[in-house]
């Protein structure tokens, strides 16, 4: 309830900038900055990035993706995928396995050695969920939370929307 609320309001009413600091898309904006700028640091320190660490991820969570679908999850060329899984693969964290329907497809599965840096990074994670969220009550967390679905889920919609050009050129032809 209080969810929708804070969501209503911001849709109502939408005051003048003035002061950037309490403005809400540069807060999330700095927020997901200040995040990856940490979790890169954190990543570093264990001789990863932290791409290579939402590859691990990735892959805990499903198991046998093929290099174009984890290109897509992770929003980067296929080609820079093949560059990560290369240097895991170096590592012994993981390797590629033929799909046995389409030769041309690699499936992408973690090895032993992997397990302990996803303990690690889960480790990681949790130390940053605990230093994001210090000072800040469960009730207003699980609120903050429900918010930040309710906008994914609004922009994940918008998306699917056609541009604004392609509408245009629709009605032209």
């Amino acid at each position: 309830m209080i969810t929708v609320l804070i969501i209503s309001r911001l849709i109502e009413w939408t005051p003048p900038v003035t002061d950037f600091r309490r403005d809400l898309l540069f807060l999330l904006h700095d927020v997901a900055r200040l995040l990856r700028m940490d979790a890169d640091r954190r990543a570093r320190a264990h001789d990863m990035t932290r791409a290579q660490w939402a590859l691990l991820i990735w892959l805990e969570r499903q198991p046998g993706l093929s290099q174009k679908e984890l290109a897509e999850l992770l929003e980067v060329e296929p080609i820079t995928v093949a560059r990560l899984i290369d240097r895991l693969e170096a590592r012994g964290m993981m390797e590629r396995r033929p799909d046995p329907r389409d030769r041309r497809i690699w499936r992408l599965h973690l090895c032993a050695p992997a397990y302990p840096m996803l303990r690690e990074i889960a480790r990681q994670r949790a130390e940053i969920a605990r230093m994001v969220t210090a000072g800040i009550d469960q009730p207003t967390q699980d609120a903050i939370t429900e918010a930040l679905v309710v906008m994914k889920a609004a922009l994940t919609a918008r998306r699917a929307e056609p541009e604004p050009a392609d509408t245009l050129a629709e009605e032209v032809s």
